[in-house]
This record gives structure tokens, C-alpha cells and sequence, in this order.
């Protein structure tokens, strides 16, 4: 169990190279049926590679890691999902959105696509979700990165939530009012990456204003949450990246965390928010590539 600092380093010309990149791997996007929903996601490199499977945080969608996949593209089966509520996925007609429901469906896309020997990359709900996976499947699963979240959400994290929601409920007058409200949100984020989520996570309403590609109901199931009795059975290398900006994951549980999991790894970004790895993409990827070089074996 390892505890590590990374201090980030100048924002360079590389995080855009990474963004050109990216802008030429487009993904196949597809649908699957899953616990009678549809559930939408994209794959980049090829089937028969190990599964990398990325699922996003709360309010997010699959595209958020269109920066991401096709740096891992030439080694794994890079897999995006829209988690039920979101994006382009179907909505739960019974409003059904714990943490617990989320695992449920991608635990069945896994069946149903037949992975193995599966690497997890989930980053806040997505975090908690891949920790459940691992936790509940172990023989599925040979690392888990958990970004920037750990196996409980206090009261104070859920309530800040449902007041975010009801803000953003009325709506933007243009895509541009939104890019400009979710650059207020993650002002080191860079300009580009907040243009792509825009793009793929909002829609026009019926009376024309700008709202986000989500069920309402996605609030519904973000309460207060405690998976420590799941997560402790994990057995697989697990990398916690953190934004030490954050405060996500306060020193306590970082402390429980490598007590109780012999493989844990802790990495904090000191200075960055909830997702590190869209502040400083280049820096991530490589904290991530010495993780995964360390404990999957892949092809370069």
C-alpha cells in the first residue's frame, strides 16, 4: 500500500496535442439491454484486448472520456458507458438510481458482453460503482482506478447535490451560457473538454432552453452512502487518485483505505478539483499508465 504527491507540472502544448488525438479516434457507439433498460455506450481498439471499462461520475456522460480512451486504445478494449439516467441510456421508469442500481447494469453489460480479466476506471458515482464491481466480483477484475472518491458519501456531499440540480433545473439560453456556467464549475479544466461534455450532455427543451441529458430522478438515489462492507472484499490492485483540492476523500478514510485493502495506492494532484484528469489529462494518464505497466500485462 502506497501513499504518493504528485505536483503538477506547467500547462503545456501537450494537453492539446492529447485533445487533437482524441478529436481523430472517434468511438463506435452502441446499445445494449440491460435490466430492461438501453443502455448506450462507445468502445475504441479492439475486441479481444483486456476491457478497460470507464463510467463517469453523477450528471456525466460516456463522452467526458473522449480525451481519455484513445490514449489506451492500442492496448485495451476501451469501453464508455452512459449509466442508466444519463446521456443517451435509457431513464428508470421506477426512479431507481443508487449506487447499487448502477452496478446491477453494468454487471449485466459484462455478462452480456462477456468480458474478463476486466480493468475499471470510474471516476466519483463511476468510482463508487467500480469499487462495488470489484468488491462483489473479484474474479472479474484485475485493477480498479477510483478517481477522486472512496466507499462513503457523507450527507454533506448528497446536499450540495440537490441544490445544484435545483439550480440548474431552469435551464441556459444557448449551449455557450452553458460552457460558460460549467467553466465557473471547473475553471482548470480546459476549454475544449468542457465544449465536448456540453455537446453530448445537453439537449434543447420544448421551449428551446439548454438542460442537461439526465432524469431529474438521478437525485433521488444520490444519498448519503456507506459501501465499506463491499469495498473491503476487494482483492485487485486499486489506484485512488485524488484532486488534493478536492476533499472528497478526507485524510480518515484515505488512512482506512490502505488498511484495509493491501493493494491500495494513493496518488493525490495537489491543487486540482473532483476530476484530475480532465484538469491535467497528460499528468493522469501517465500516474495511470505507471499504475496499470505495474500490474496488467498488456501489449505495447
Amino acid at each position: 500500500m502506497r501513499f504518493f504527491q504528485v505536483w503538477p507540472g506547467l500547462f503545456t502544448g501537450a494537453v492539446f496535442m492529447i485533445l487533437a488525438a482524441a478529436a481523430g479516434a472517434q468511438p463506435s457507439a452502441k446499445f445494449a439491454s440491460v435490466n430492461g433498460l438501453r443502455l448506450h455506450y462507445l468502445e475504441w481498439g479492439t475486441p479481444g484486448r483486456p476491457p478497460l471499462v470507464l463510467l463517469h461520475g453523477i450528471a456525466r456522460v460516456a463522452h467526458n472520456f473522449d480525451h481519455i480512451a484513445p490514449h489506451f486504445a492500442d492496448r485495451y478494449h476501451v469501453i464508455a458507458v452512459d449509466m442508466r439516467g444519463h446521456g443517451d441510456s435509457s431513464w428508470s421508469p421506477s426512479g431507481a438510481y443508487l449506487v447499487e442500481d448502477y452496478v446491477a447494469d453494468i454487471e449485466a453489460l459484462i455478462m452480456q458482453l462477456k468480458l474478463q480479466n476486466i480493468v475499471l476506471w470510474g471516476n466519483s458515482t463511476g468510482g463508487r460503482v467500480a469499487q462495488m464491481i470489484a468488491g462483489r466480483d473479484p474474479e472479474w477484475v484485475t485493477a480498479v482506478v477510483s478517481e477522486d472518491v472512496g466507499p462513503e458519501r457523507p450527507a454533506a456531499i448528497s446536499n450540495r447535490r440537490a441544490a445544484r440540480m435545483a439550480r440548474e433545473a431552469e435551464g441556459w439560453a444557448t449551449q455557450n451560457e452553458l460552457v460558460a456556467h460549467v467553466k465557473t464549475e471547473y475553471p482548470l479544466t480546459p476549454d475544449a473538454l468542457v465544449r465536448n461534455f456540453v455537446e453530448h450532455a445537453s439537449k434543447a427543451r420544448d421551449d428551446g432552453r439548454i438542460i442537461y441529458k439526465r432524469d431529474p430522478k438521478i437525485l433521488d438515489g444520490f444519498v448519503p452512502t456507506d459501501l465499506w462492507s463491499t469495498v473491503s472484499r476487494l482483492k485487485a490492485p486499486i489506484l485512488y487518485l485524488l484532486g488534493g483540492a478536492s476533499g472528497i476523500v478526507p485524510a480518515e478514510t484515505r488512512r482506512q483505505l490502505l488498511q484495509t485493502l493491501p493493494r491500495a495506492e494513493i496518488v493525490e494532484m495537489p491543487g486540482l478539483g473532483h476530476y484530475p484528469s480532465d484538469e491535467k489529462p497528460e499528468e493522469a494518464m501517465r500516474i495511470i499508465d505507471n499504475f496499470l505497466d505495474a500490474t496488467v500485462k498488456t501489449a505495447r
